[in-house]
């Protein structure tokens, strides 16, 4: 049966909450809403109230509402990195859409992110050879493009003297050799000094500035979200003391799943499918219709539409011409007239690729290297804070057998404890 969506003034009656507050809920993740018939209102689908509705009813302790917050939930850690607010992510109190018109580079973005201040990590040069431990595997185009970079940044760490350095700036330097040569491993090239935007243009469209200035545009979109999966999955490790090179990988194993930066993969399927058919915003709406998703449509975090996407979409607009953007176009029309629902960022960066005539996997190793950026910034941030990231888990599964004997029960306590 088709989800019933009703207005904004019964959403707030039935949770006895505020416009405020509802809008709160639906920014967590935890109401969907969509245009209301007007396309001015808004509705908010019953079920998900209902849902809160319960859990308001059942009481909500600390141990609840902490387990809600590691799904969008109520922030749990403090952060100076970035923040996320309805017109797109914000990178140490700078707007990452107005950097993007400012023309700032990846390496920009890396700089204010680690908070380098005067300090210029990206001034001293990289060896533009790989070293023998990973020749093989870094020159092997064959490989998977996030495979071939978690294969080699370990190996990468064994000849960095300075892995375990406390020292800022030290660190940042490290950061910022490995932000080159992740660049450069993920595109099956070698380290180089060049911006990373131009890295990965040259490889897949030599002499296109227009498409190398779509990937610096992406890149510094990408290049941080708060506490993502990827980032907090980073975060976790740095806790340990472990060093960057170590954070890397687990940022990129977290970002390869089909939920986080692997739906790259279905948003380019959605517009090779929606595109070869006789009508794009058809095919949109017959998916729609059938009860299927829109990969690369919609956000949680967004529910007036992503704006790193909105500003991707503008520069695609710009550089294109109508006719190689014509079916695109009728796709995104046919989404938002049938669910509501406007890009994100995953679309456009397949969307990128699509129009280039490029592979989709493309749009994964874009990600991949912008977000290489904050996870180092969360890295950072949490080894200066020096303290380990240790949560808890609430036990459900089947309790243990209670000792017949109360002395017995002790004595076995004691021995484990």
């Amino acid at each position: 049966m088709q989800d019933e969506f009703i207005p904004a003034n019964d959403a707030c009656e039935r949770l006895g909450v505020s416009p405020a507050t509802l809008y709160a809920y639906v920014s967590r993740g935890l109401v969907q809403s969509r245009p209301g018939a007007d396309h001015r209102s808004r509705v908010y689908r019953r079920t998900d109230i209902d849902k809160l509705v319960q859990r308001k009813r059942a009481g909500r302790g600390a141990a609840r509402g902490a387990a809600q917050s590691l799904d969008r939930g109520l922030p749990v850690m403090e952060t100076r990195i970035s923040l996320i607010r309805p017109d797109g992510p914000w990178y140490r109190g700078r707007s990452a859409t107005a950097l993007v018109r400012e023309g700032a580079t990846l390496e920009d973005t890396a700089r204010l992110l680690w908070d380098c201040g005067g300090d210029d990590p990206f001034a001293s040069a990289v060896s533009d050879e790989w070293p023998g431990t990973v020749r093989a595997v870094a020159g092997n185009t064959q490989l998977p493009p996030l495979e071939r970079a978690m294969a080699s940044i370990p190996l990468l760490a064994l000849d960095v003297r300075h892995s375990f350095n406390a020292s800022p700036a030290v660190r940042r330097d490290v950061a910022a050799t490995l932000l080159r040569q992740n660049a450069a491993l993920l595109v099956g090239a070698t380290p180089s000094d060049a911006p990373v935007h131009q890295v990965l243009a040259r490889r897949w469209r030599p002499g296109d500035a227009g498409f190398a200035d779509l990937v610096r545009a992406a890149l510094v979109v990408c290049a941080d979200h708060e506490l993502n999966v990827s980032a907090f999955a980073a975060r976790v490790v740095a806790s340990t003391g472990a060093h960057l090179h170590a954070t890397a990988c687990t940022g990129l194993a977290a970002l390869s799943g089909p939920r986080h930066g692997g739906a790259t993969a279905r948003a380019h399927a959605l517009i090779v499918d929606a595109l070869d058919a006789p009508s794009p915003a058809q095919h949109i709406a017959e998916r729609w219709r059938r009860g299927d998703d829109l990969p690369g449509f919609g956000h949680a975090l967004y529910p007036d539409g992503d704006p790193r996407a909105t500003e991707l979409l503008a520069m695609l607009r710009a550089t294109q011409n109508a006719a190689a953007m014509r079916g695109l176009e009728e796709m995104i029309e046919g989404a938002f007239d049938a669910s509501g629902q406007r890009p994100n960022i995953d679309l456009m960066l397949a969307a990128l690729c699509f129009v280039h005539g490029l592979p989709g996997s493309h749009a994964l190793v874009m990600f991949a290297a912008g977000r290489l950026a904050g996870w180092l910034a969360h890295a950072l941030e949490q080894q200066e804070l020096g303290r380990l990231i240790r949560p808890r888990a609430r036990y459900i599964g089947t309790p243990p057998e209670t000792p017949s004997d109360p002395e017995a029960g002790d004595a076995a306590t004691s021995a484990i404890g």
